[in-house]
């Protein structure tokens, strides 16, 4: 293994997250239910950026119309809420999060009005607020499920593990590409499948067989250089079964936001658009990576060749664990 790809898969380690991609952005969701009332729902994750941090504003003159609710839903805590507006509705009314623009954080806005019309985006540094337009283009429906795509699997340490293990397993370029694109396509499949409701598989048994894909290829590349398995023969079929299991991942990050109605086809495309570009910007950092320390003569201690592959395994046996602990 090159020095190179040691290095980045240790810097990776260190940079990830116990949680993985159980932990997802924070949710403001808005339902009118008519007469100017309004259902709000405030989504936090309980670890990560705290939500504390964070604070939903709403229109002015919208007032409380009752308590709020406490809950929880796996990894998140939850805080339901009605609210009275005004009776001429929402469109045209401001929406925003306090602190994400201190907190670099980025918050899923989902707003559904009483006639059925559906609005979703990302409030973020670069857009604080939104304000409900009468309609929604399906230029901001791509964007906006594009840039969904493209941070999901940046911030999926889970995902861009294993699509680094990947790269440490394979070594020709030619068949690296082929593998990944079966991992692409597999995730792809499931994805879509999932999306449209045809196939339905809980979140946590989900994200716990994704954590065994990455523990799996951890044990391939602790094996001995030029041991014979089913996996190093034909590592194209590995990545496109396991990518079946990662398109559930990707799956529930999407349900979490929805889909818009009448756009639905165009939504899918984008979000899926948006993970293949992402998962390119990364391949693509571990080639420059390899390229740019490769070209430094350094001679690799041959006790520490197996170090990425026991950290590998070491973290997804540990979300292994934690993610079954959700399930029970």
């Amino acid at each position: 293994m090159r020095l190179s790809k040691w290095v980045l898969a240790l810097a990776l380690l260190a940079a990830a997250p116990a949680p993985a991609h159980m932990l997802a952005p924070s949710l403001l969701a808005v339902r009118e239910t008519g007469s100017g009332r309004l259902e709000v729902e405030w989504r936090t994750p309980i670890l990560g950026t705290p939500g504390a941090e964070l604070h939903p504003v709403l229109p002015p003159g919208c007032v409380p119309a009752g308590d709020p609710t406490l809950g929880r839903i796996e990894a998140a805590s939850v805080m339901r809420w009605t609210v009275e507006c005004s009776p001429a509705g929402v469109v045209g009314r401001r929406f925003a999060v306090a602190g994400v623009v201190e907190n670099r954080a980025d918050v899923l806005l989902r707003i559904e009005l009483a006639d059925g019309r559906r609005f979703r985006t990302v409030l973020g540094a670069d857009r604080p607020a939104f304000v409900v337009p009468d309609r929604e283009r399906p230029l901001d429906v791509f964007a906006s499920y594009l840039r969904l795509g493209v941070e999901h699997i940046l911030t999926g340490f889970d995902h861009l593990l294993f699509v680094l293990g990947l790269c440490l397993l394979v070594r020709g370029r030619r068949e690296l590409l082929w593998t990944l694109t079966s991992f692409t396509l597999g995730h792809s499949v499931t994805l879509s499948l999932a999306a449209l409701d045809v196939v339905r598989v809980p979140q946590a048994p989900a994200e716990a067989a994704i954590a065994a894909t990455i523990f799996a290829l951890a044990r391939e590349l602790a094996r001995p250089a030029g041991a014979a398995t089913l996996l190093s023969r034909s590592p194209w079929a590995m990545a496109a079964v396991f990518g079946l299991l990662h398109g559930l991942g990707f799956a529930g990050a999407l349900a979490e936001i929805g889909l818009p109605q009448g756009d639905i086809p165009l939504a899918l495309f984008s979000f899926n658009v948006g993970i293949e570009l992402g998962q390119i910007a990364f391949v693509v950092a571990v080639l420059v990576v390899e390229i740019g320390v490769g070209r430094m003569r350094i001679r690799w201690p041959a006790p520490l060749r197996l170090a990425p592959a026991y950290a590998i395994g070491a973290l997804s046996a540990f979300w292994i664990f934690e993610r079954i602990a959700v399930i029970v």
